[in-house]
């Protein structure tokens, strides 16, 4: 099976919106690389990757927390594979252990911590002689947050590649994975 990558973003994001576009070509890039793609399962930002995998004929898995989000009716409808967790945590989890590498779009607070936890899943990834899944954070505003926590918390720069474009984190994604 190819290789998969999670894909992090907000959940709120709406069709037509420049986040919502720019997920759509993410999930397409990966996708034309030959990765598939996982993500939170649900709307916004997911839906719009999972949408962009799935037109270019990639693999969707979806791992969605119902019991966390009883107001949401399932995956969306470009997900192939869904996994149900039982907490956010256990959400987290799945979608950083369960894939080759992460990249974060644009997003708010859950994506954030996504984002930190494959941040430091590939921080400590060596302490333990494993190698570092790759970690792209993609636009605003972790071009601001990723700096300033390296430098504030005296993290060593590496870890995490911050990148303007989806295009260009997909190119790191083919160029690291393959």
């Amino acid at each position: 099976m190819d290789r998969t990558i999670a894909v992090f973003g907000a959940s709120r994001t709406l069709p037509g919106d420049p986040h919502f576009v720019e997920a759509v070509r993410c999930g397409e890039l990966l996708a034309e690389a030959g990765f598939a793609v996982a993500t939170g399962g649900y709307g916004g930002t997911m839906e719009a990757v999972s949408q962009g995998a799935r037109h270019r004929g990639g693999h969707v898995v979806g791992v969605t927390a119902p019991t966390v989000f009883p107001d949401r009716t399932g995956a969306n409808e470009y997900v192939d594979d869904e996994a149900q967790a039982s907490s956010l945590i256990e959400r987290i989890g799945l979608l950083v252990d369960g894939t080759d590498g992460a990249i974060a779009l644009w997003g708010s607070l859950g994506t954030a911590t996504e984002l930190l936890v494959a941040w430091n899943a590939a921080f400590v990834a060596p302490f333990s002689n494993n190698v570092s899944k790759p970690v792209v954070a993609v636009g605003e505003p972790w071009q601001m947050l990723v700096p300033l926590l390296e430098a504030t918390l005296a993290i060593d720069p590496g870890s995490i590649t911050v990148v303007d474009t989806v295009d260009d984190a997909a190119r790191h994604m083919a160029t690291v994975l393959r």
